[in-house]
């Protein structure tokens, strides 16, 4: 099984987390922001993977240290649950449609963290979720997972456009891990 249980204690967060990518999709996740909760559940459910995740963050200065520390430990665990990433696909890329939205991810699992991602926001929270801190959080998350990752999207609404984007992460990841093999997709013989 391709897991990772993960504990991270700092002085702005307490985070516990477990992943499994061989999952059915099932969640417990509380991290103190409603929508980050939406968003992280409906990672999961479209990703299969298993996550149970409790973060205890400073809200009382604001959601950036909790979205962004929980980026950087699903990062880690991603990379963690993968190992030497033997027999993965490594490539996945998803279109997502929400409504009027539409989002577009494109990722590479090859040990090289990049993000490049085109998102413009009209409102600046979406609940107690700071649009801003999307991109933050992708970035926490590719920089951890050492992932390549471009991503966009448009449309009118900003929780359908984020939504879409965390869809669309969910399904090219899980399109990545998929095992197809047993070699390692790189003609270097490493990740």
């Amino acid at each position: 099984m391709r897991t990772a249980k993960i504990s991270r204690k700092t002085t702005e967060t307490n985070i516990e987390l477990e992943l499994s990518m061989d999952g059915n999709g099932k969640y417990n996740i509380n991290t103190g922001i409603g929508f980050f909760n939406h968003m992280l559940t409906t990672f999961t459910k479209h990703s299969g993977f298993d996550l149970a995740l409790k973060v205890e963050g400073d809200l009382d200065v604001d959601c950036h240290h909790t979205i962004e520390d929980t980026g950087i430990v699903l990062g880690t665990a991603i990379n963690g649950a993968l190992g030497s990433k033997k027999g993965i696909m490594r490539f996945g890329e998803a279109r997502i449609p929400m409504d009027e939205s539409l989002a577009e991810v494109s990722l590479d699992l090859g040990g090289r963290s990049y993000l490049l991602i085109d998102c413009e926001f009209m409102s600046q929270f979406v609940g107690e979720f700071d649009t801003q801190m999307t991109v933050h959080f992708f970035e926490a998350v590719a920089t951890n997972a050492k992932m390549t990752m471009h991503a966009k999207v448009y449309g009118s609404n900003d929780h359908h456009k984020i939504e879409a984007l965390f869809k669309g992460f969910a399904y090219a990841l899980k399109r990545a891990v998929k095992i197809d093999g047993s070699e390692i997709k790189s003609t270097k013989g490493v990740i």
